[in-house]
């Protein structure tokens, strides 16, 4: 009876080692194959630790090293680390995906030498990253701390910077701080690509019609030319715009020949991607004098192309509640004129927009005498209205009569009831020729090809607003504004936002501008239960695990005593 025992408890313990040893080997198997196929699973309801396939093969191909300086290192408030802890996870994702890429973490605070510190806080400041006054709650407590929420991205001796805190300003800091989380892998990919790419595209201004001169659309040029090959292009003087990746159209206030036209619509039909920002109304403040003005439609001869593309400019323009502000002399003091802001309802500023990855949590746009846009049924033409005024909209018509005096004059909300209306329309497909079964127009060269009526597969953006491109000039030493700043309310509009959003999207093959659709659900806690069930669940989260843990052991020990007192 002994010998049995003892060949039974020799035979488990046999059995024991063999499962043992084979388990050791399996787990070396995995970590030997590991090594050869890399694989990561995102288990998240909304993917927000899964890259998208643009980001992807951006990094794998990187042709020299990348290398990233994030500003965010530091003790924060609570809300602020979630900031931190995700430009730290994408940053991750980014080095394991790309060979070449780095990334370190620096504090612009911990020095202790404060003529450093503040020569830092210049350099980052000159560099596009700006500081912020970061205020929060931790319990009863209010925490203030200087932050620059942004990342240096620097490849081949070239450096280009990234704010990292974006989002919509309306949005309450929870929801911006989600919004900037949203955009990360969007804002350091685009960096990145901007840095990367060698195959610069051209651009062609389109010159001769009256468009904004090169002071009045300086910096979004500048801002241009900083990724793209830029030139003003007089389609009469040119025998073809096939060279050109994209056209902008800048606010001409003259009209456009047949022959312009047509040169227009050919290279949109050979799949050429076309930006337009258009004036209806010949409106402008410096214009206004004491007595008014009469503000008259445009002719730029451009409304039966775009009808014929499934869009109108209408020529009105629209007053919104929502809107802007303008100094008006309220008085004298002495022999001084003395100026008050009040709101100019010429002016809107448009905060609603669509859920395109072009527009998606973007700051408020600031728009200057905009009139409404109508799409058109065209068929196999997708529209997708951008950007929107808000609810409380007046319309008005020619002809319309601007005074200064508009703006003293008390709001009466229930003239205000037209609703939201669409300043923005993205246009793409196939799109028709406006010249089909028409003459070719006189003085056309000789050997011009025939009409292409139906065109290859295209992209067009229209604005009715012409100053969206539009940056201020300082009156006193005659230098531009950056894009979307107004000098009267001291505030940076998301205009430079919007419309190189627009030409990535129109110019981008990759794909990357649709990462700015990533979401990421907010999920936030109750404050006013966590104050006052704070202790309970402290309790529960400390006491519970050791409950666990101990009726864990005793449930295994009085198994094992079972078992072996069977024996």
């Amino acid at each position: 009876m002994v010998n049995e025992q003892n060949t039974t408890a020799k035979s488990r313990k046999s059995r024991d080692i063999t499962q043992f040893l084979v388990l050791i080997g399996v787990i070396i198997l995995l970590n030997f194959l590991s090594g050869f196929y890399f694989f990561r699973y995102d288990l998240t309801e909304d993917k927000r630790f899964t890259m998208a396939p643009a980001t992807h093969q951006l990094l794998h191909n990187l042709p020299k090293p990348v290398h990233v300086d994030v500003y965010l290192e530091g003790e924060f408030p609570t809300g602020f680390k979630r900031l931190q802890a995700a430009v730290r996870e994408t940053l991750e994702e980014f080095r394991i995906y790309g060979p070449n890429f780095s990334y370190s973490f620096i504090d612009p605070s911990a020095g202790t030498d404060l003529k450093k510190r503040n020569k830092l806080y210049t350099n980052l400041a000159l560099k596009g990253i700006q500081p912020t006054n970061l205020f929060a709650m931790e319990g009863d407590k209010k925490v203030e701390k200087l932050v620059f929420p942004g990342a240096i991205v620097t490849a081949g001796g070239k450096e280009e910077p990234v704010m990292l805190l974006k989002g919509n300003q309306a949005a309450t800091p929870d929801e911006r701080l989600n919004q900037s989380i949203e955009g990360l892998e969007f804002e350091l990919a685009s960096a990145i690509r901007k840095l990367a790419n060698t195959k610069r595209k051209r651009i062609g201004l389109v010159d001769g019609h009256g468009e904004l001169s090169n002071l009045e659309a300086a910096d979004f040029i500048t801002s241009l030319q900083k990724y793209y090959d830029v030139y003003r292009v007089d389609i009469n003087k040119v025998p073809s715009l096939e060279t050109l990746s994209a056209l902008i159209i800048a606010r001409p206030v003259k009209p456009f020949s047949e022959v312009e036209k047509y040169k227009l619509d050919q290279f949109i039909m050979q799949g050429g991607k076309a930006l337009f920002f258009l004036d209806a109304i010949n409106a402008d403040l410096d214009s206004i004098g004491p007595q008014g003005y009469f503000a008259f439609p445009y002719n730029l001869n451009l409304d039966d192309l775009l009808f014929k593309y499934g869009v109108r400019v209408n020529a009105d323009l629209v007053q919104d509640i929502n809107s802007g502000q303008i100094p008006v002399v309220t008085g004298q003091y002495g022999n001084q004129p003395q100026t008050q802001l009040m709101n100019w309802r010429y002016f809107p500023l448009l905060n609603t927009f669509s859920q395109h990855p072009l527009t998606r949590n973007l700051d408020a746009v600031y728009g200057k005498f905009v009139s409404t846009l109508d799409s058109v049924r065209v068929k196999g033409i997708k529209k997708t209205p951008l950007l929107f005024t808000s609810r409380y909209t007046k319309i008005l018509v020619p002809p319309i009569t601007i005074s200064l005096n508009e703006a003293r004059v008390n709001i009466k909300p229930a003239l205000y009831n037209k609703g939201p209306q669409a300043v923005g329309y993205l246009l793409e497909g196939n799109f028709s020729s406006v010249f089909t079964n028409r003459p070719l127009p006189e003085g056309l060269p000789a050997n011009t090809l025939p009409i292409t009526t139906t065109g290859k597969p295209a992209k067009l953006i229209v604005f009715s607003d012409g100053d969206f491109i539009r940056n201020e000039v300082n009156p006193k030493n005659n230098q531009p504004y950056e894009l979307g700043f107004d000098r009267f309310m001291r505030t940076r509009f998301a205009n430079k936002d919007l419309v190189m959003n627009a030409v990535e999207y129109l110019l981008d093959e990759s794909g990357l501008i649709n990462v700015r659709s990533k979401q990421i659900t907010l999920r936030p806690l109750d404050r006013i239960r966590i104050k006052e069930e704070r202790q309970r669940w402290q309790l529960l989260n400390l006491v519970g695990p050791l409950i666990v843990l101990v009726l864990f052991g005793l449930g295994k020990y009085y198994l094992r005593r079972r078992k072996y007192a069977q024996v």
